[in-house]
């Protein structure tokens, strides 16, 4: 738990269950540290957070081409003197009917940015402790103890403990067991991850987040570190210091 005063920031504690057979089986009980799991939830953040995910890989491809890319002649439309109407130079100016446009936009336009580091950080802590606080955080000894590859094993547990309707799984390795690859497959609402991958835009589409204890004490490391970490701003200034050499 490293320094933490229970007295002051009390520790938060979940089961650890079995995903022997459907029905819950409760194993021990695992503390969980305050700072990552029971912070109180920014929801700024979190809505950051999602916009951030949601648009960088947005492209706006609209394009619409000036006077001088419009196809056609560049001839007058009448004589420069002797008409009596105003001059004009072509019938490709913006004024005239399907004319070329003054500022309009010229894709393609990404709207990727960088969202900063502690945001992202902090975002991640906030869902963290939202799921726990609302009850949609369960912890699970191992993915191993799965009997079966049958995707119908999988919906009845998760409907005998109340999980779901859509439900995540996270463990440490991308290498998921045999059983519960084959068995949550042919299920849309169901789908596993690594903890790198881990992210505040699956968590908010996933109503129940399963963790087994080796992703619950990975997690704890990598976001207390980043928390705790005191070189932030010496990493920064070697990054943008490359960047001035690059240029």
């Amino acid at each position: 738990m490293g320094n933490v005063n229970p007295m002051v920031t009390p520790i938060r504690e979940v089961w650890v269950e079995s995903m022997c057979s459907p029905e819950s089986q409760k194993l021990s009980i695992v503390p969980l540290h305050p700072s990552v799991f029971g912070a109180f939830p920014r929801v700024d953040l979190i809505q950051e957070n999602h916009k951030w995910q949601t648009l960088y890989k947005h492209i706006d491809w609209k394009w619409l081409p000036t006077r001088n890319e419009l196809p056609g002649t560049t001839r007058k439309p009448w004589p420069q003197k002797g008409t009596g109407r105003a001059r004009a130079k072509g019938v490709r100016a913006p004024q005239w009917k399907n004319g070329g446009w003054v500022v309009g936009p010229r894709g393609p336009r990404t709207y990727f940015y960088i969202l900063p580091f502690p945001k992202r950080v902090k975002g991640l802590i906030s869902m963290l402790s939202a799921k726990l606080a609302q009850d949609d955080l369960k912890v699970v000894d191992t993915l191993d103890s799965i009997p079966t590859d049958n995707s119908e094993y999988m919906e009845e547990l998760c409907s005998a403990r109340g999980w779901g309707p859509s439900v995540l799984f996270v463990d440490t390795s991308h290498l998921f067991p045999r059983n519960i690859s084959l068995a949550t497959h042919p299920i849309q609402h169901m789908n596993l991850m690594p903890v790198y991958g881990l992210n505040v835009f699956s968590m908010l589409k996933h109503e129940t987040l399963v963790l087994t204890l080796d992703a619950v004490q990975e997690i704890e490391t990598k976001l207390l570190f980043q928390l705790r970490r005191t070189d932030l701003w010496d990493v920064m200034s070697k990054i943008k210091s490359s960047k001035t050499l690059r240029m």
